[in-house]
């Protein structure tokens, strides 16, 4: 029924539409990925995947309307390794199981002022934090959705998203804990205002997470806070961009626990000359009470954040705060490369309940393109303290876009 009020409310838009000129345009995208994991303390220490990811399609417009179709599958070439649902789970979790389904179905109107997106689509929040593709991921995250982005002033956005469904990484095969898609009446709220200082963005997501198997409700919850993003030029040569956001999450809907936890993030990055520093401060709360209960972003793209070991996709009981630095340097030709950057960032985990040293990480990268090609070689190193244990990552991948 979402589907079929999606639909027709598109094709009303589109019955007010001038008929012009058909334009196609097919989508081709392939990936193919080599990961290897080693976690200390399982009977199996190593996972190795080699996948391969395919996707293909076709968007169709006319004037202010278009219409998008993609489809992907993705194998796994070499699989001695725990995707989630399949294979051993005494061997490290490689989150990509193989998978084919139907990625994108939308219709969408659009003009200087207005979009309007119906169906299955991406949907992607700010920096990811809250909302996001897990576009790392083979089966990429998107939301069967309504959504509008409206710019009723200069300067000023609003972008409204009811949500019924949530397609996961975990693809055709997902269930218990890790389904295929997470129903319920979700509602995201993004309104943002481009100020002298960077864009002033204020937000509220109500996330319905209406599955008694994730986590029995628990991740449903209602998140308002607050953003600023911005950059200023220090020099001819130098720029200095910034980051400061809070956020209050309670409890929603059927979520059992009665809770409210604070998040606070604080991030500086200093570009001179094809050098870039980075450093910034974030916590994701816990509450007071029982059970002990913490802040949640089901929805964000988590590996972005807090270390590519995946330790803390979801937030320990007692919270996490992650301080990081890091650096690097690009160059925008070396040969036939273009868009070459090395960078390296060092993480230490602590509580924000109690006075607990997690463990700290180490992430290295070196990326590329040759024409259509992206390269890149990621590490990531995680020395446990007092959570989890250790961990090495290595991953070698290549994404070819048409």
């Amino acid at each position: 029924m979402h589907y079929l009020f999606a639909t027709a409310a598109s094709l009303a838009v589109a019955g007010t539409a001038c008929a012009q000129e058909l334009t196609l345009k097919p989508i081709a995208e392939a990936r193919l990925r080599y990961e290897q994991a080693d976690q200390a303390g399982l009977a199996t220490e190593t996972s190795d995947a080699l996948t391969i990811r395919a996707r293909a399609g076709l968007s169709a417009s006319s004037g202010a309307i278009s219409a998008m179709a993609v489809g992907q599958g993705s194998l796994a070439a070499i699989d001695d390794y725990y995707d989630g649902l399949n294979g051993a789970a005494t061997r490290p979790i490689i989150a990509d199981p193989e998978n084919i389904a139907l990625y994108i179905a939308q219709l969408q109107y659009k003009t200087k002022a207005v979009t309007l997106t119906g169906g299955r689509q991406r949907i992607v929040l700010d920096d990811e934090r809250f909302v996001g593709n897990v576009a790392f991921r083979d089966n990429g995250q998107t939301f069967d959705a309504v959504r509008a982005e409206l710019t009723p002033a200069k300067g000023l956005k609003l972008d409204l998203s009811y949500v019924w469904s949530v397609r996961t990484i975990w693809g055709f095969q997902g269930r218990g804990a890790r389904q295929q898609a997470v129903g319920g009446d979700t509602i995201l709220a993004n309104i943002s205002y481009a100020t002298p200082v960077g864009a002033l963005t204020g937000f509220a997501y109500l996330v319905d997470q209406d599955e008694a198997a994730m986590q029995g409700y628990r991740l449903s919850s209602q998140t308002y806070g607050v953003r600023l993003a911005g950059a200023r030029p220090l020099s001819r040569a130098a720029k200095l961009s910034y980051q400061l956001s809070y956020a209050r999450q309670s409890d929603y809907h059927r979520n059992p626990n009665s809770y409210s936890a604070d998040y606070w993030l604080a991030d500086l990055t200093l570009d001179v000359k094809g050098w870039k520093l980075n450093a910034g401060y974030e916590v994701l709360g816990a509450s007071s009470g029982t059970p002990l209960t913490s802040f949640q972003t089901p929805l964000g793209t988590n590996f972005k954040f807090q270390g590519w070991a995946d330790k803390f996709l979801t937030t320990p009981a007692n919270g996490i705060r992650d301080l990081y630095v890091g650096g690097g340097y690009g160059w925008k030709q070396v040969g036939p490369l273009s868009t070459v950057s090395v960078q390296a960032v060092w993480h230490r985990f602590d509580s924000d309940r109690l006075d607990q040293h997690y463990g700290d990480e180490i992430n290295l990268i070196a990326s590329a393109k040759v024409r259509k090609t992206a390269l890149s070689v990621r590490y990531a190193r995680y020395e446990a303290k007092t959570m989890a244990t250790d961990t090495q990552k290595l991953w070698v991948q290549a994404d070819w876009a048409y």
